[in-house]
């Protein structure tokens, strides 16, 4: 039976330090998207009413049902409109439901990840795509994994300016583009932000290893995130053969499997995103089935979350889709047989173990 762990209404008492019989049942509601009635409850302290679906990722969806199919749609590699016509939605429908499902994910992948196990490596690299048009709009996405688990740390876009052959139509495109505010290139701030998020998980390491290729700016960008000290930062020639036995090889296959599975990173597509603040959200989706759904590797039973030990076994589209994840690691685990947090679900799994 579902009990409510804190009070929906962030200016309520009962929000943050929900005490115990905080509410009281207030009857269901019918819902004809749902097999079975919704119950309600009362907060004895706000007085305001709420259900079980306010904690829910799908609250207020029409048609719930579809959230899970398009999540693997959109993680196999289909673009919005075909998507659309699978599903039987409206393209604008489409849109929302994807861009919902992002922000969830984006919280969801913040919000699981744990401190990283001694002996982890990290690898950075950066792969060009393009926003819009690509003679004229380039976008820089600096990817960040830990090496041995595949384990998709961060990924964002961030401008760039245009740059290789410079034609006549594509001087008078570009200034058009622009207009009178040159391109600015945001790539120095959005690598720091990358780093900044494997510095986050990797606090306890006494020593961090990061592998990148000979890029002149990594050094000291990474210096600042995980500090000279306990930085252990190796180096390879990008003009290297990009085969196995490459030692960015890993990085370089996560890459190659987001150009796959991404239809917006694809040369010459025409699933490129319009705007980058989009093609964000689909590198968080793309991170969450490849972290938490996806086997390591085809031989392998794990996925990369589990080999890091930041859940006990692969997860289920449906699982990630669960509950809402706004408030951090006191959101309810989409694991947990009760609603316990994130938080605490990890602590009592560890002890346990």
């Amino acid at each position: 039976m579902f009990r409510p762990p804190r009070c929906p209404r962030r200016h309520c008492p009962a929000h943050r330090d929900p005490p115990p019989g905080f509410f009281r049942r207030h009857g269901h509601y019918i819902a004809l998207c749902r097999p079975r009635p919704v119950p309600r409850f009362r907060c004895r302290f706000c007085g305001r009413t709420f259900s079980r679906q306010t904690f829910r990722m799908d609250y207020r969806d029409h048609r719930p049902s579809l959230n899970e199919k398009l999540f693997v749609a959109l993680a196999s590699g289909l673009g919005l409109r075909q998507s659309s016509r699978n599903l039987g939605l409206s393209r604008r429908c489409t849109e929302l439901k994807a861009r919902k499902i992002g922000r969830h994910l984006r919280r969801l992948n913040l919000n699981l990840r744990d401190q990283l196990p001694a002996g982890s490596s990290l690898q950075l690299d950066e792969l060009e795509t393009y926003e819009g048009q690509r003679n004229t709009r380039p976008l820089s996405v600096p990817v960040l994994i830990e090496r041995d688990s595949r384990f998709v740390i961060w990924a964002e876009s961030a401008p760039i300016r245009p740059s290789g052959r410079m034609s006549a139509a594509r001087r008078q495109a570009i200034a058009r583009e622009d207009g009178l505010r040159p391109r600015k290139d945001l790539s120095r701030r959005s690598l720091r932000r990358t780093l900044g998020r494997g510095a986050a998980i990797a606090r306890e390491l006494p020593a961090v290893a990061l592998e990148t290729d000979e890029k002149s700016s990594y050094p000291r960008l990474a210096e600042e995130a995980f500090g000279a000290s306990r930085l252990r930062h190796s180096t390879t020639n990008s003009k290297l053969a990009r085969t196995t036995w490459n030692p960015l090889f890993p990085i370089n296959h996560t890459e190659a499997i987001m150009r796959d599975l991404m239809g917006r990173l694809r040369r010459e597509s025409w699933l490129v995103s319009k705007r980058r603040r989009y093609l964000d959200l689909a590198l968080h989706v793309f991170a969450a089935y490849r972290n938490y759904v996806r086997r390591r590797f085809n031989g392998d039973e794990c996925s990369p979350a589990q080999k890091l030990g930041f859940v006990p076994r692969r997860m289920k589209p449906g699982e990630l889709l669960s509950w809402r994840q706004e408030l951090g690691r006191e959101s309810i685990h989409p694991l947990a047989q009760g609603q316990e947090s994130i938080a605490t679900w990890t602590s009592s799994i560890r002890q346990v173990a």
